[in-house]
C-alpha cells in the first residue's frame, strides 16, 4: 500500500491534542452537564461500621423546604443489588456465598458509610437538611477491623448467618509437589508483611446525572466511567431487570480513574430510579470525604510467603498464605483481584512449584476492588521482596540470586504454575542496563559519602513483569466524513491517558491525514453498540491494534474511490496530506472530494475487530536509591531509574506520562499514604488532612529508557504500560529502605508506608 509516512504516526512523541480544551476550561466533567429542571440527590450514610437500625417517621423530611423524594430499603424491593460479578470456585469445587451491595441498607449496616437514605431536592443544602430530620433507632455492635484477627473464633462477625467471617478459600498449585520440594530445601526464607489499604484519590469524584423519557420509557445516564458498556450492563441486567435498549450511558471528559471508576455503584441506580420516579433529572456529586468512604478502596493483603532454595541459590518452590479483606461485601470484581495477582505470583523466575492458598475475609470496612494493577502490584511487591531477602539471608549478591533464577529467553514461551503463557522477555538484558545506569559498582562509595554526613544510604532492585491487555478483543469503526475528516468510534474510555492523541497517530499513520483532523468518539452507548472500556491496560495494545487494521481497511476502500474518480487504477493511488493522488503525477483529490463520490456509508466506513488469543506481559527493572535521616526517620528518593520492556512504543512522551504517574502512586504506597480504622471501624484518614498523598517534593528525577522486545501475543507487538509504574515501584523502594536499614541497625522488615515515625522507630527499637 502507498502510503507516505505521516508527521505525527506510530512511534512519534505527539503532544496530547486533547490537552487544549482542558487547560483553557472548556472540558466537559459530568458535574459541567446540566439538565433543565434538575434535583440533586445526597445519601444519607451510616455513622456506624456494624449496627442494627430502624428508620422511624419520614415524614417530616419528606415535608422539608424543597424535598422531592426520600428513599429507604422499604421502597426499593422491585430493583435488585449491585451483584458481585466474579465469585471464584473453592478447592472442593463449591461456589461461595456471595454478599451483594444492596442499594440502601435494609435494617443492618456494616461499615461506616453504608447508604441507609436517598434524598432528592431542589438544591443540595435542602437535601442535607432533610437527612438530619429522618429518625433512626440505631443498635450498634461491636466492629471487626482487624484483618489479621478477622478468623479468630471469638471475633465479631459481619455476616452472622455465614458463621465465619471467611468469605471464600481459593488455591492455586500443587500443594504435594510444592512440600517435597521444600523438604528437599537447603534453605527456607519466610517473610511476613502487610501490603496496605488504599484509596486512588481521582481529582474528579464519581457523579452522574440521571434522566427519564416518559414518552419512550428510556434512562439515559451521564456519569464519569471507564467504559459506559459495562455500567449499561450491570445497570440493565442486575438491577433494573430489563433490556439493555431501555438505558443510553454517556461518559464525556473523566478526571481520573484508576480502576475505581469502572464499577456500578448504588449511586447510579439510585439517582436513575428516583428520575423515573420524579420525572425530572437528578444529579449526584461526591464530596470527597464520600470519596474515601464509599468508594473502594484497594490492596489490603495480609501475607505470610516461603522462598525454598537449594546450596547453589537456585528457587526450589514457593508458599504463599494470603488474607485478602473484602470490606463488608463482595464488590464487583473484589474475590477476582487477589485471585489475578495470584496468577502473577512466581513473577520473572523459573518457579515449578507453587502453593498459594488465598482467605477472603469480610470486615467491617468498606469493600475493595480494583485499584491501578489490580493485583499485579500485589504479587510483584511479594516475590521481589521475597527474593531480596532470600538473598541476603543466604549471602548472595541480589543481581546474581536474580540472574540465576530467571526464566531465559531460551525457555519462551513459558508457561508459569498460575497458568499465564509468557511470550518473550530478556529479564536480564533489562537488569543488567539498568545496574549500570544507576551506577551500582559505585555505590559503596555514595554510601560513604552519605556517613560522612550523618545519612543511611540504600540500593533497592524489582524485577517485575505483569498481565495486561488480556485475550478478547475491542472493534473499532472509522468514517470518512463529508469534509474530509475521519472519525473514529470505539468503546474504550480515556481516563486521562490521551487516547484520542494515540489512536489520532495510528489512523494518521494508515491514512495520511493531519492529526488535528481525526476525531476520537467514546463514550455513547448510542454510538457504539459494543465496548470493552479501559482497564488492565487493554486500550492501546487491543483497541490499537482494532483501529490500525480498521484503518488499512478504510484506506482501501478510499484508494478505490479516489481510482474510480481519477480513471486510475487502485494501486496507483497514494494517501497524503488529505488527498489522494496518483503516484508520481500532479492528480489529486482531497479526502472530501472523495467522501462525497460514495455510492453508501458502507462504501466511507471501515471496521475491524482484531482477536488476542492470550494476555501481553511488560516487564522491566526498577532501581531506587534512598537516604535516610536517622535523627527524623525522613526518607529521600536520591536516584530512581527504570529499563522497561513495553514491545513497541506508541508514542514515547505518553509512556512517559504514564510511567512517572505510576511510579508516584507506587510511591505513595510505600511512603506516605495508608487507610487507618480505630477499633471501632471510624475511617481516620478521610480527609487529606489525615490521608497523605505524595506530593511534588516527594518526586524524584526519573531516569527512563526503554530496552523493548516485540510481544509475539500482540498483533502490532505492543505489550501495554499503563499500570507497569505502579508494580514495579513498590519493591524498589521498600528494597533500597530495608538496605538502609540493614545496614544500618540490622533491620530487615519494615511496614508499608514507611513514614519517618515508622523508620525512626525501626532504626532505634
Amino acid at each position: 500500500m502507498n502510503i507516505a509516512t505521516p508527521k505525527f504516526g506510530v512511534g512519534a512523541s505527539a503532544l496530547r491534542k486533547e490537552d487544549r480544551k482542558l487547560l483553557r476550561g472548556e472540558g466537559a466533567f459530568t458535574d459541567d452537564i446540566k439538565a433543565e429542571g434538575e434535583l440533586r440527590g445526597y445519601f444519607l450514610r451510616s455513622p456506624h461500621a456494624a449496627a442494627r437500625f430502624s428508620v422511624g417517621d419520614l415524614d417530616a423530611a419528606r415535608s422539608a423546604p424543597g424535598v422531592h423524594l426520600v428513599l429507604t430499603a422499604a421502597d426499593l424491593t422491585h430493583l435488585g443489588p449491585v451483584i458481585c460479578q466474579t465469585p471464584l470456585k473453592q478447592p472442593d469445587g463449591s461456589s461461595h456465598a456471595l454478599k451483594h451491595v444492596p442499594l440502601l441498607c435494609d435494617g443492618e449496616v456494616r461499615y461506616v458509610g453504608d447508604a441507609v437514605a436517598f434524598i432528592v431536592a431542589d438544591t443540595l443544602s435542602q437535601a442535607q437538611d432533610a437527612s438530619e430530620l429522618i429518625e433512626i433507632d440505631w443498635d450498634f455492635d461491636e466492629a471487626q477491623v482487624d484483618l489479621a484477627r478477622a478468623l479468630d473464633p471469638d471475633s465479631p462477625l459481619v455476616w452472622p448467618d455465614l458463621g465465619t467471617n471467611q468469605a471464600f478459600l481459593y488455591r492455586m498449585g500443587d500443594r504435594a509437589v510444592t512440600e517435597a520440594a521444600f523438604a528437599e530445601a537447603d534453605h527456607v526464607t519466610t517473610i511476613k508483611f502487610i501490603n496496605n489499604r488504599l484509596i486512588c484519590n481521582y481529582m474528579e469524584p464519581r457523579a452522574c446525572l440521571a434522566e427519564w423519557d416518559a414518552e419512550s420509557e428510556k434512562f439515559t445516564l451521564t456519569l464519569g466511567s471507564q467504559g459506559v458498556h459495562g455500567i449499561r450492563k450491570t445497570l440493565a441486567r442486575d438491577v433494573f431487570k430489563t433490556d439493555l435498549d431501555n438505558f443510553r450511558v454517556i461518559t464525556r471528559d473523566v478526571g481520573g480513574g484508576f480502576g475505581t471508576k469502572s464499577f456500578n455503584y448504588r449511586e447510579y441506580p439510585l439517582s436513575l430510579e428516583s428520575a423515573r420516579r420524579l420525572g425530572r433529572p437528578v444529579k449526584w456529586v461526591s464530596d470527597r470525604t464520600e470519596h474515601f468512604l464509599a468508594d473502594a478502596h484497594g490492596r489490603d493483603n495480609d501475607v505470610t510467603a516461603s522462598l525454598a532454595t537449594d546450596k547453589e541459590g537456585r528457587i526450589l518452590g514457593l508458599k504463599i498464605d494470603l488474607l485478602a479483606n473484602m470490606g463488608g461485601y463482595l464488590h464487583q470484581f473484589g474475590p477476582f483481584i487477589p485471585a489475578l495477582g495470584a496468577t502473577m505470583s512466581t513473577g520473572v523466575y523459573d518457579i515449578q512449584n507453587l502453593d498459594f492458598e488465598m482467605r477472603g475475609v469480610y470486615t467491617h470496612t468498606t469493600p475493595l476492588d480494583a485499584y491501578r494493577g489490580a493485583g499485579r502490584p500485589e504479587a510483584a511487591f511479594l516475590i521481589e521482596r521475597l527474593v531480596d531477602a532470600t538473598a541476603r539471608e543466604i549471602g548472595m549478591p541480589s543481581e546474581e540470586f536474580r540472574r540465576k533464577n530467571f526464566i531465559k529467553p531460551e525457555q519462551m514461551p513459558y508457561l508459569t504454575p498460575g497458568g499465564r503463557k509468557y511470550d518473550v522477555g530478556e529479564f536480564d538484558g533489562h537488569m543488567t542496563r539498568a545496574l549500570e545506569k544507576a551506577g551500582k559498582a559505585s555505590f559503596p562509595e555514595r554510601v560513604k559519602e552519605s556517613e560522612a554526613r550523618g545519612k543511611l544510604r540504600g540500593f533497592g532492585t524489582a524485577v517485575y513483569i505483569e498481565a495486561c491487555a488480556f485475550a478478547g478483543s475491542e472493534p473499532a469503526k472509522l468514517t470518512l466524513d463529508p469534509d474530509g475528516g475521519i472519525t473514529l468510534y470505539i468503546g474504550t474510555q480515556t481516563n486521562g491517558q490521551g487516547h484520542a492523541t494515540a489512536y489520532s497517530q495510528f489512523v494518521a499513520d494508515k491514512i495520511g491525514l493531519d492529526f488535528e483532523k481525526i476525531t476520537v468518539r467514546q463514550g455513547d452507548t448510542a454510538e457504539l453498540a459494543t465496548g470493552g472500556g479501559t482497564g488492565g491496560s487493554r486500550s492501546i495494545p487491543l483497541g490499537g491494534v482494532s483501529v490500525a487494521r480498521a484503518s488499512e481497511v478504510l484506506a482501501e476502500k478510499m484508494k478505490k474511490l479516489a481510482a474510480d474518480e481519477l480513471e486510475a487504477a487502485p494501486a496507483d493511488i497514494e494517501l497524503v496530506d488529505g488527498e489522494a493522488r496518483i503516484v508520481g503525477t500532479d492528480r489529486v483529490i482531497s479526502y472530501a472530494d472523495v467522501a462525497r463520490a460514495a455510492s453508501s456509508e458502507e462504501d466511507r466506513t471501515g471496521d475491524a475487530d482484531v482477536v488476542q488469543d492470550e494476555a501481553t506481559y511488560p516487564n522491566g527493572t526498577h532501581i531506587c536509591e534512598v537516604e535516610i535521616d536517622p535523627e527524623t526517620g525522613d526518607v529521600e528518593i536520591i536516584r530512581y531509574t527504570i529499563v522497561d520492556d513495553f514491545g513497541v512504543t506508541v508514542n514515547p512522551v505518553l509512556l512517559l506520562g504514564q510511567v512517572h504517574g505510576g511510579v508516584m502512586q507506587g510511591i505513595g504506597q510505600c511512603l506516605t499514604e495508608g487507610v487507618v480504622y480505630s477499633e471501632d471501624g471510624q475511617l481516620l484518614t478521610a480527609s487529606f488532612m489525615d490521608y497523605a498523598m505524595p506530593r511534588a517534593d516527594d518526586a524524584p528525577f526519573f531516569d527512563f529508557e526503554t530496552r523493548n522486545v516485540p510481544s509475539t501475543t500482540n498483533a502490532l507487538g505492543i505489550k501495554g504500560a499503563g499500570e507497569a509504574g505502579t508494580i514495579g515501584a513498590c519493591p524498589a523502594v521498600v528494597n533500597a529502605l530495608i538496605d538502609a536499614l540493614d545496614r544500618a541497625r540490622g533491620v530487615r522488615h519494615i511496614e508499608m508506608p514507611a513514614t519517618p515515625q515508622r523508620v525512626w522507630e525501626a532504626l532505634n527499637s
